[in-house]
């Protein structure tokens, strides 16, 4: 394994576990603040598209941000013919740092709240109009990103995946997980911001439809890719 990819894993499970600890610790701080449901939703939904935004810059030189199985499958996916492609083995591997992140960022919200570390969530979350939230809330995500990416302009990606998330929070039943990762590291709260462990394999399976469905959109709509430009010149195409 090179330095370059342990950089990566390092990375990939820091940052998700950081965007875990935002979800659960903001969910935690708003139940204690307010008994407003309006106004609970308000604080976890800003509070976690600024930190994601600023994830994403401070994490994005070390191997993309993702954050999300999601999006790292289509980025092994879209990317196995660019120069820029990885093995199978390495996209698995990050996915693996996000789930154990995701958990990780869970008990330090719970520790640095004083509450009990690890203990699984009773919030059953489910039915049709809550996985179909699923469903639009990841095709959103997947269409953001892998759009910017298509069209030369990496660099809008943080703050329009965080505003895309941050509206998610109130425009879909869900309140928009919309990471598989991040989803698993839920179901280890009991707090405001947990998920049962029986809801999420429905969870999952809404995500991954979901995020085919953008990705496939975004291909449609942009099949050929485009590079940034130098400073001054046009955008070239790339295949």
């Amino acid at each position: 394994m090179t330095a370059l990819v342990r950089r990566r894993l390092l990375a990939e499970f820091t940052g998700t576990g950081l965007l875990v600890a935002v979800i659960v610790g903001s969910g935690i701080a708003a139940t204690r603040l307010t008994s407003d449901d309006a106004l609970r939703l308000l604080i976890s939904s800003v509070v976690t598209a600024l930190a994601l935004a600023v994830l994403i810059v401070v994490f994005s030189q070390t191997g993309g941000a993702h954050f999300n199985p999601a999006v790292t499958a289509a980025d092994w996916i879209l990317g196995r013919r660019g120069p820029r492609r990885h093995s199978l083995g390495q996209a698995v591997a990050v996915v693996g740092c996000q789930v154990a992140g995701a958990i990780g960022g869970a008990a330090l919200a719970e520790a640095m709240f004083a509450q009990p570390v690890l203990r699984t969530s009773q919030h059953h979350r489910g039915g049709a109009p809550i996985l179909l939230s699923e469903v639009v809330a990841t095709a959103g995500l997947l269409f953001v990103i892998v759009t910017l990416a298509r069209t030369g302009r990496p660099q809008h990606v943080a703050w329009a995946v965080g505003a895309w998330i941050g509206a998610a929070y109130w425009f879909t039943a869900s309140t928009s997980f919309a990471n598989p990762a991040v989803t698993i590291g839920r179901a280890f709260t009991s707090t405001y911001a947990g998920i049962a462990p029986a809801s999420v394999p429905a969870f999952i399976a809404a995500q991954v439809i979901g995020g085919t469905v953008g990705t496939l959109l975004a291909v449609a709509l942009y099949p050929i890719r485009h590079t940034p430009a130098p400073a001054g010149q046009s955008a070239q195409l790339a295949g």
